[in-house]
């Protein structure tokens, strides 16, 4: 009988040994927790969508921050919902705002929080789209003109970081040349460099109120046939001055995360998007998968792509199971 001599379930042999090898780990450090901010005063706003997900009004989004930085999370991602619309995103770059109010909130009630902003325009427009319309299209180098505005506004209000999500052709060059000009120069910018027009993002639209009146985003962004567009957007964000690179989203794009990591040599952070985290809590409800499990395989699949950083909802929640000893990382 064949006796092998190289046996790979040596290191496998008890919990002591696969811990001392396991090549992939990842910490709370490595999260970031979305939050959806609403005008008015005392709203906890369940999102249907999105189970354990809500819209907070300003007031009640501290103490949920205060909580989430107790157990562990430090970043949060800010998205402004419900404001007054129009055509051209006026309440985005309002430099009395929602968004930056909610800054100088947070700022205020809980030092040490890390706030990123996003930069789009979709829950600003009242048609709905991430940039500017003229001629029944989406005006790029209009759009990227207020999209300059509104990083400059929130990084007056104290925001740390800023992440336009927008998928313009030249939006990080604009917004670094905008926020250097005025010396924020030590203002990082997380770019949004492959979005793609997925179907995994419908109950955010629900959460942000930001689903296109007409037509599509496909024009701005990218389609999920391709890879290589992907590096060459990510290229171009690395020129015009990203510090940090996204892909987005994460679980279906896992080979695009591993290729922009592997070329780009640069901080990668991965969107857990909102349709990813509703189809594992659906599933989850209903008994077909153990969540706690899943959420780890999850996100543990997502850093061994490549992420360095983790955009996901799941994060508050995976704070508390470890604090509560359900879970170990």
């Amino acid at each position: 009988m064949f006796y092998p001599v190289l046996r790979l379930r040596r290191l496998r042999n008890n919990q002591t040994i696969r811990d001392m090898v396991r090549e992939t780990t990842f910490g709370l450090e490595n999260l970031i927790m979305p939050y959806f901010v609403v005008p008015g005063e005392n709203i906890k706003k369940a999102i249907t969508s999105m189970p354990g997900i809500y819209q907070f009004s300003i007031d009640r989004l501290i103490e949920e921050v205060k909580a989430a930085y107790a157990s562990g999370i430090k970043s949060i991602l800010l998205f402004g919902v419900g404001c007054e619309k129009d055509e051209v995103a006026s309440a985005a770059y309002d430099e009395n705002g929602l968004i930056p109010k909610a800054i100088m909130a947070l700022k205020d009630g809980v030092p040490g929080i890390f706030v990123i902003t996003d930069v789009c325009f979709c829950e600003y427009t009242s048609h709905g789209h991430c940039g500017i319309i003229l001629n029944d299209e989406v005006d790029n180098d209009r759009t990227i003109e207020l999209l300059g505005q509104t990083a400059l506004a929130h990084a007056r209000a104290g925001a740390d970081m800023v992440a336009p999500s927008d998928m313009m052709d030249g939006r990080v060059g604009y917004i670094r040349q905008s926020l250097d000009e005025e010396s924020f120069t030590n203002i990082p910018i997380l770019a949004y460099s492959a979005k793609y027009a997925s179907n995994f993002y419908g109950p955010f639209r629900d959460a942000a109120d930001c689903a296109p009146k007409f037509g599509d985003r496909k024009t701005y962004q990218m389609d999920y046939h391709n890879a290589a567009e992907a590096l060459r957007e990510v290229s171009q964000d690395v020129e015009e001055g990203a510090d940090i690179v996204m892909v987005k989203p994460a679980l279906a794009y896992l080979d695009i995360i591993y290729r922009v990591k592997s070329e780009a040599k640069m901080p990668v952070c991965a969107y857990n998007v909102s349709g990813e985290y509703a189809m594992l809590k659906a599933a989850a409800q209903n008994g077909w998968l153990d969540e706690k499990k899943t959420v780890m395989e999850t996100l543990t699949s997502i850093k061994r792509a490549g992420a360095d950083l983790i955009i996901t909802y799941h994060a508050n929640e995976l704070a508390r199971w470890i604090k509560d000893g359900s879970v170990t990382l």
